[in-house]
């Protein structure tokens, strides 16, 4: 259990000196544990869903098709961070929009096991509004377990939810995904519905620990605001209804009339919620200047997940099709390349939050701005990487598995540089009036890179081809270069933000 990982705080009256979780607060075992069953669900069926789209025994589809519908769905959970965010500000409070949440995303994980193609992409849906809704209440809470930006354990409590994260990672495409693969792709998504229960039991039986503001709605949504939202809702939902029937009914339905607005929403809706902050009257001058730094690691993460999140589609369709998956001899299922990163980030996490700890007691703690600008070039040198194994398999030859492993490694350390500080930034940058919504904000930025990815796909454009795969490698190492040449102006921008 969760609390059997706690003890108490070494020195009393000082802030922490609440029972701990290895050093941060007693509810971030609540939120680690829940986080770990929930990422074990999601990164099970994520593993099996590229191979279970292309599969002959799945619903056997293109290569483009297949990273078009990931990409599409990856950028669908992250773009519903946004009102998952919104409904824990104005509606149900983060406490309980995680708990619904998680029933959400098993009821999800049932219908994709369910053995019919036509409930496949409810359950995907389903999955993907669970997520959306859980994501970002989950990352609030682990802000609220602090006292205020200046808790020196905030960047350390977030490293250490970040492996609860990359441990559920690490086991799901083995257990799943060898289950998935070798004996039936439905049992494996069942096996995601069972973690999945299991995170929301963790989750009521330690919501006790979590700080008491989870349980509290930020600014409530007044009688005549509700009224106002649910007849906003059921109108667009009536168009949407009406013009797909109409679709539907005159023969013209295909599957890009649901992929093309998923993936542009994806686009507009990222750089429509900045602005709309951006341009919010009620926040004063610090807000306002924090709001245009943040800007800056917004796009450095979009176009950092554009390249990383090819991990699942790209990378790991490249090695069902021309990889040698084997090591000494010995086969191993091609979902277990998803296990790569998340056993790294457990080695290495660990690793980091003690180097940024000694850094910054010594005062050599290098900025927020340069580990994004690190993580970005690492991730285009990973993509400069994977030219190799291409060049291979155009001569008509296997891949070596570890030149994947190596492109998962180098992502991975661009990941540590980016990806737990930017969830710390987010939430020490965020205004107050925006609070859970700008977690979600964060996750746009992921939004974006996906669609961007889906674009391309359903554009045609074989993201398996050497010349397409140097230019996303020089445009993430440029990008990162930008970003570290304008550094001063990012750090006068985020005022006394660190």
């Amino acid at each position: 259990m969760a609390s059997s990982l706690t003890k108490d705080s070494v020195t009393p009256g000082t802030p922490g000196s609440e029972k701990t979780f290895f050093g941060p607060p007693r509810g971030l075992a609540t939120l680690f544990m829940t986080e770990m069953w929930e990422r074990f669900s999601y990164y099970g069926m994520r593993a099996l869903l590229p191979l279970y789209l292309v599969a002959p025994g799945g619903l056997g589809l293109g290569a483009g098709t297949a990273t078009a519908i990931y990409s599409v769905y990856l950028s669908l959970v992250y773009l519903l961070t946004m009102p998952g965010g919104w409904f824990g500000d104005r509606v149900w409070g983060p406490r309980k929009t995680v708990a619904v949440a998680g029933g959400i995303i098993m009821l999800g994980h049932l219908t994709l096991a369910l053995p019919s193609s036509g409930t496949f992409y409810a359950g995907l849906g389903l999955v993907a509004i669970g997520s959306g809704l859980l994501k970002a209440n989950i990352s609030t809470m682990v802000g609220q377990l602090y006292q205020g930006p200046d808790d020196p354990r905030r960047d350390g409590g977030f490293t250490v939810f970040y492996m609860g994260i990359n441990l559920g990672a690490f086991a799901a495409p083995l257990i799943i995904g060898t289950i998935g693969e070798n004996v039936n792709w439905h049992l494996g998504f069942a096996l995601a519905a069972l973690g999945m229960g299991l995170g929301v039991a963790q989750f009521l039986m330690g919501s006790r620990h979590l700080d008491a503001r989870s349980s509290v709605v930020p600014k409530p949504l007044s009688a005549e605001e509700k009224s106002s939202t649910l007849r906003k809702a059921a109108l667009w939902a009536g168009i949407a209804v009406v013009a797909y029937a109409v679709i539907g009914l005159t023969g013209n339905y295909t599957l890009n009339w649901v992929l093309v607005p998923l993936t542009l929403l994806g686009v507009i809706v990222p750089v429509m919620v900045i602005v709309r902050i951006k341009r919010d009257k009620d926040l004063d001058r610090a807000e306002q200047s924090k709001m245009s730094g943040y800007i800056w690691f917004f796009v450095a993460a979009a176009i950092f997940w554009m390249i990383y999140d090819q991990g699942g589609s790209t990378l790991s369709i490249f090695a069902d099709s021309s990889a040698e998956n084997s090591v000494l001899g010995w086969d191993f299922p091609v979902s277990w390349y998803q296990s790569v990163n998340p056993v790294l980030i457990m080695a290495l996490a660990p690793v980091f939050a003690w180097v940024w700890l000694a850094l910054n007691r010594r005062g050599k703690e290098p900025s927020t701005i340069v580990k994004f600008a690190s993580g970005l070039v690492l991730v285009g040198v990973s993509f400069f990487l994977f030219l190799a194994p291409l060049s291979i398999a155009e001569g008509g030859h296997k891949a070596a598995a570890l030149w994947l492993v190596a492109i998962y490694f180098t992502q991975t350390v661009g990941e540590l540089l980016l990806s737990p500080v930017g969830l710390s930034v987010t939430t020490k940058m965020a205004p107050a009036k925006y609070a859970s919504q700008m977690m979600g904000v964060w996750f746009l930025a992921v939004t974006a890179g996906d669609a961007t990815t889906g674009l391309l796909s359903i554009a045609g454009v074989d993201l398996n081809k050497t010349g397409i795969v140097a230019m996303e490698a020089t445009l993430a190492v440029v990008a990162g270069i930008a970003v570290w040449m304008y550094r001063k102006k990012v750090k006068a921008l985020m005022g006394d933000v660190r």
